[in-house]
């Protein structure tokens, strides 16, 4: 795997290419936008170079320019390479190799869920050696955000304002008796997941389903969760004797889908 830190174009592979897509892999969210004289000095690169490269990138529309900053942004044809990611099946190619070992090492479901409005939804799921916690798969399952592990290890590492835009005047349904519906019940709970760095749950969501759960990061942004669940009637664990080997995977998930570009 290529050493995401190295910025030198290896052998035989065309520079100037491999310096525009550099560029295009600056802009994250604490860099939403770029000047030309900001990207020179960050690539040690010449004006007129980091221009022709900004310029090109502008033209086939993986970047916009704002005229009254002469800065770049994001552009459209991102959103097109993101929704080819989403049906071209690239996600199951690099992740599920991740959950299907997950689900050997525990002998449970293990999923890889991410976020969808108020809710995470499962993406991909392996089964364990004691089969399929229902009776149809996993994966399109939506879990709400206060209810059950799977969700509360993503959701507790929004920060607090992006947490109250979700539960503003948003009712919480009760799924099971365990189920917290108490807002100030659910930020105590969450303080204490982000504090943690897992959660485990029993009951909250699938009534007997026992659910532990950590955070995936991408270039240190909260991007779902990894998680592994089980019939807490059948097996009676000690859920932290898994917490390191989840959160090996999350930080494997990671590696095989970000690139980071390295700062000066």
């Amino acid at each position: 795997m290529p050493d995401p830190d190295d910025r030198t174009t290896p052998p035989g592979l065309p520079q100037t290419a491999d310096r525009a897509l550099q560029v295009l892999l600056a802009f994250d969210r604490a860099r939403p936008e770029w000047g030309v004289t900001a990207v020179a000095r960050e690539f040690g690169l010449h004006t007129s170079i980091a221009q022709r490269l900004l310029a090109v990138l502008a033209h086939r529309g993986f970047l916009v320019r704002d005229d009254s900053t002469r800065k770049y942004r994001i552009g459209p044809a991102a959103l097109h390479l993101g929704r080819m990611w989403d049906r071209a099946g690239a996600l199951d190619l690099l992740v599920a190799p991740v959950l299907t070992d997950l689900a050997a090492q525990t002998g449970h479901a293990a999923l890889l869920s991410l976020p969808d409005g108020a809710h995470t939804r499962c993406v991909l799921a392996a089964e364990g050696a004691d089969g399929r916690l229902r009776g149809y798969s996993l994966v399109g399952e939506l879990y709400p955000a206060h209810a059950g592990a799977t969700s509360k290890a993503y959701f507790a590492f929004l920060s607090e304002e992006e947490r109250d835009r979700l539960f503003a005047d948003r009712p919480m349904a009760r799924f099971t008796p365990d189920t917290v519906t108490d807002l100030a019940v659910l930020r105590e709970q969450l303080a204490e997941v982000a504090v943690r760095g897992w959660a485990f749950t029993t009951g909250e969501y699938d009534t007997g389903v026992a659910t532990l759960a950590v955070p995936v990061f991408l270039r240190g942004e909260p991007y779902g969760s990894l998680s592994v669940g089980w019939s807490a009637a059948r097996f009676d664990h000690d859920p932290e004797q898994w917490v390191d080997l989840l959160r090996r995977g999350a930080d494997l998930i990671e590696l095989r889908l970000s690139r980071p570009v390295p700062r000066r």
